[in-house]
């Protein structure tokens, strides 16, 4: 996936381009003030006050674009203030710059003036790929308690082609969109009545659950052990674990018998409690204690978005307590782990290292260095590279993040490996060592899926709704021919193979058979069995693959064999 910000070449044209945009508001609506437009991952926006107007994207095809030099001037802050002093919005950014004696950096095109710190191209010229892709409203500084702006969104391209091949890409995606198939494949809803909280369909409780009973089989195989924690505990708790206090804005309250109470954010403070209801020795550790825990989470309801940005969801997460010479072989067992996982869904992924914030963190330099150097070193070790992402860790410990790569090439943040400085100290967390005295352990917090949610919804992306076989709600779909002479033939293949734990459908409407096809296709079902009079006779069947237009007959015995196969090995369902 390109990320505009940071390309350096595509980082400067978008950032012209957001300028351009700006000129060319301003001559259709000359009262138009402007906030800010940033360079972002996805491109550049402006946002904007149009008082009553709403700006299209053929607007920005009416401004001439020929022969507009960039030029940069500095000005002191006094001269920007009188420059600029009947615009409110660059009134407030300039005075909020720190020193009087401020120099403040301006860019020009024709007939406008922006403050910037660039750097940008020498003229419009060099700015002619651009399409404008998104418009939604923005919050002034992101406060809902003052106006909203238009923010309109754009990309800017070096040349034709990748501006093409960008909005192909981006058109593959809408088709992707987990929203859309989430309603066409009958997988999961959202009620006006809950915002930000998924309603699981049936088909997509078969899919959740097959994803869910894997991840308990795969963690089973590592050793884990599987813990279920409370969904609302005391007040008390989260004041001792730090979120009431950090976190409070973000979380569910209730009072019981006089008592405050909070629906959990996080599943760590009740990890914690788990631990600490029985004594360990060092011959016990390294513990993994796995929980898919539900929590809830206050999102603002404009940031919500299908499974990926909801209010409650399911975290994978373990817990893993051990010894501080079992860290590094704790570490490098984790990521091979980490790695069979994605493989079976085919996401390649990068790993970023996360170190210590500048400010903000908790324990000495010299464990930080150390946790860092141990966490690189298992990277390297188990045959991977990390990123350095510096400043970047959580103030109680560096971290090991995991970017997965879809079939579109977009990056979505999944996995991490937390190590934790903080709730070990706060929750008092011991074992006897070796020498009989009390000792501290060394804990990790880690996910793989991340969310059971919002993994199902870059699943269904990914695959484009066309899921593996043993992933799929519906496996088998049965179509006879005719269904005065081929039904009772299918019924009896549709018993057979749920009785050998086949997830099957018979289609036997009235409708005509091209049309049942191509409704199979469209709900991308893996196995299509088309049953006919040659079928009936020969006590065979006939399939086509989801993705295929070839028929194939076979036996019963080895068509299941096939699918058990498929299953077993997970294959892909289009590869």
């Amino acid at each position: 996936m390109i990320n505009f910000k940071e390309r350096e070449d595509l980082n400067t044209i978008n950032h012209s381009c957001a300028h351009l945009l700006a000129q060319a508001v301003k001559h259709l609506y000359p009262e138009a003030k402007f906030w800010v437009g940033p360079v972002v991952e996805e491109g550049f926006y402006y946002d904007i006050d149009l008082g009553d107007n709403v700006i299209h994207e053929e607007d920005l095809e009416k401004i001439d674009k020929d022969g507009k030099r960039i030029v940069r001037e500095e000005i002191s802050k006094e001269e920007a203030l009188e420059r600029f002093k009947d615009d409110p919005y660059k009134i407030d950014l300039i005075s909020r710059m720190d020193e009087d004696n401020t120099v403040i950096s301006c860019y020009t095109q024709g007939d406008f003036t922006d403050l910037c710190r660039g750097p940008h191209v020498s003229s419009v010229k060099e700015i002619k790929y651009f399409k404008l892709v998104k418009f939604s409203g923005a919050y002034w500084k992101g406060d809902k308690n003052n106006k909203m702006l238009q923010r309109i969104y754009g990309v800017c391209f070096n040349t034709e082609e990748e501006l093409n091949e960008y909005l192909k890409m981006q058109e593959e995606a809408k088709k992707r969109d987990h929203k859309k198939l989430g309603r066409e494949l009958d997988l999961f809803m959202i009620s006006e009545y809950g915002p930000g909280f998924p309603f699981w369909l049936p088909k997509g409780m078969i899919l959740r659950n097959e994803l869910e009973n894997f991840w308990y089989k795969e963690h089973t195989k590592e050793g884990y052990v599987f813990v279920k924690t409370p969904t609302m505990l005391n007040r008390d708790l989260w004041e001792l674990s730090g979120h009431w206090k950090n976190y409070k804005d973000n979380m569910y309250t209730s009072t019981i018998d006089d008592v405050e109470f909070a629906i959990k954010p996080m599943n760590c403070p009740g990890g914690m409690l788990v631990y600490k209801n029985s004594l360990h020795s060092y011959k016990d550790l390294p513990i993994r204690c796995g929980e898919l825990g539900l929590v809830h989470r206050h999102e603002a309801s404009g940031a919500l978005n299908g499974l990926f940005r909801v209010r409650c969801f399911t975290q994978d997460d373990a817990h893993i307590f051990m010894r501080e010479d079992q860290m590094e072989e704790e570490i490098i067992k984790l990521i091979s782990f980490i790695d069979r996982i994605y493989k079976i869904f085919n996401l390649p992924y990068t790993i970023e290292l996360s170190t210590r914030p500048i400010d903000k963190y908790i324990g000495e330099i010299e464990t930080w260095n150390k946790a860092e150097k141990i966490l690189e070193d298992a990277c390297i070790a188990s045959g991977h590279t990390c990123k350095i992402n510096p400043g970047d860790g959580a103030f109680y410990g560096p971290k090991l993040d995991f970017h997965v790569t879809d079939s579109l090439g977009r990056e979505w943040q999944c996995g991490t490996i937390q190590l934790d400085m903080n709730l070990p100290e706060r929750f008092d967390l011991t074992y006897i060592d070796s020498d009989g005295t009390k000792k501290r352990p060394i804990m990790l917090h880690r996910v793989i899926f991340g969310s059971v949610e919002r993994f199902i919804g870059i699943l269904i992306e990914h695959f484009a709704g066309a899921f593996p076989l043993w992933l799929s709600p519906v496996q088998v779909s049965i179509v006879p021919v005719n269904n005065e002479y081929h039904l009772e033939y299918s019924k009896k293949l549709k018993e057979k193979l749920m009785n050998d734990n086949i997830r099957v459908e018979l289609d036997d409407r009235e409708e005509k058979l091209g049309y049942r096809l191509r409704e199979n296709v469209t709900k991308k079902i893996p196995y299509t069995l088309i049953i006919g009079q040659k079928e009936v006779d020969e006590n065979k069947i006939s399939y086509r693959k989801y993705g295929t237009e070839e028929t194939v007959t076979l036996t019963y015995e080895e068509f299941l064999k096939m699918l058990n196969n498929e299953i077993e090995n997970k294959d892909l369902l289009v590869k």
